[in-house]
Parts: structure tokens; sequence; C-alpha cells
């Protein structure tokens, strides 16, 4: 049994929010969890959120299920649309830079 949830839109380039994710590929749940409370990096704060309500989606599908019976199968962040801004440079220039945003994916199943 598979749940999935997504966060869309997360301003965070997929490069940092990827090697947040790379910490809890294929473990359970719960550690996973305990994993992503003491990781000091901010977009995890928001990956527990995905991995909270990924649970939750997977409780709500079979309701006998228990937490700890789950493991999180896939976790990626892909790419999202770039906003294109510009900042202000010396003799009346300006330079183009990009705020990247990301979509947060997490699949948790029962099977390891």
């Amino acid at each position: 049994m598979e749940a999935k949830s997504i966060a869309r839109y997360v301003r965070v380039t997929p490069r940092k929010a990827d090697r947040v994710l790379r910490l809890i590929r294929g473990m359970q749940v719960d550690r996973a969890q305990d994993v992503l409370d003491f990781t000091p990096r901010p977009i995890a704060r928001q990956v527990g959120k995905v991995l909270k309500s990924a649970v939750a989606n997977a409780t709500r599908k079979e309701e006998k299920l228990d937490k700890d019976e789950l493991y999180v199968k896939e976790a990626v962040a892909g790419a999202g649309p770039i906003m294109k801004r510009f900042i202000a440079r010396g003799h009346g220039r300006a330079t183009q830079f990009w705020k990247r945003t990301s979509h947060i994916t997490i699949i948790v199943t029962t099977d390891k």
C-alpha cells in the first residue's frame, strides 16, 4: 500500500532540498521524522510537513494501518518555475538572477 504527498512551489532550490531528502530515503517513517527534527537546514521543517501529510494520507486509505510499518519509498525534489528578478549594478546596469522553486514529493509504503 502506497500513499503520496506533494508540496508545490516551495521557495528553495531543488539541489538544497535534495540534500535533506537524501537523509530520509528508505528509512522508517518514525526514524525519518526524528532525523528531520534535528536537521539544522531550514527546508527540513517543510519536508517534515510533507512527510507527515503522506503518513496521514496512508492512514486515511487504510484505517488499521500502523505508523511503525511505513517506510519512505521515494523522496524527490523536482524543479518548479523560476522567478527571474533584476538587481542594480554600477553605471546604470542591471543583472538578472533567478529565484528557484521546487516541488517536493514523498511516497510512503508498507513494503521495504
